[in-house]
């Protein structure tokens, strides 16, 4: 079986490198905020608290992930902030953004909340506001060739299942609702 990026996951079905019917969709991944640890907590709750925040931070720090891709690309320009942060804001690749943040580099970091929570040295100060947040569909399937089928198809039913939401949701995810696409403002390349 494979877990993946949602939209990825489509490529691979179009493909049929995955089983016709196995996906499942298995949790929403949002954008999150830290701080260095001990540095002010600032607001992100409005836009404009966001925009501040951005303005006043002396770095920011963004993944190379398709999360970073949309805070460089579409965040900023929805702020009306892009030229203002445009030499402080800084793309992270390879290395969770949080541990240039605990090091002192960054200010600000942003990345998906599930990668920003395990790094230790930081805080984590919340998700971006929703009407700009971006969010990343996980999904699973089990894979056309494979051997065990039945056991990768129960495997991808407990990861959606009511039993693992406890710890979808503690590791920084949301459940996905039933009949409740995701929320992406814009697609990301």
């Amino acid at each position: 079986m494979v877990i993946m990026v949602g939209d990825a996951l489509k490529n691979l079905e179009k493909d049929n490198w995955i089983q016709p019917g196995s996906r499942v969709e298995l949790a929403d991944s949002p954008i999150g905020i830290v701080v260095k640890q001990g540095d002010p907590k600032p607001t992100i709750q409005k836009d404009s608290d966001l925009r501040n925040t951005l303005l006043q931070a002396k770095s920011i720090a963004y993944s190379d992930s398709a999360s970073g891709r949309y805070v460089s690309s579409q965040l900023f320009k929805k702020l009306g902030i892009e030229d203002q942060v445009k030499e402080k804001a800084h793309m992270i690749e390879r290395i969770p953004v949080a541990s240039e943040v605990a090091k002192g580099k960054y200010a600000v970091g942003f990345q998906q909340v599930s990668e920003l929570l395990p790094v230790p040295g930081v805080t984590f100060i919340g998700e971006l506001p929703e009407d700009v947040q971006y969010i990343t569909r996980f999904a699973g399937a089990v894979t056309a060739n494979a051997e065990h089928r039945q056991e990768g198809k129960a495997l991808l039913d407990f990861l959606s299942s009511a039993e693992a939401q406890n710890t979808i949701r503690a590791t920084g995810m949301r459940t996905v609702k039933a009949e409740q696409p995701v929320k992406q403002p814009d697609t990301v390349q």
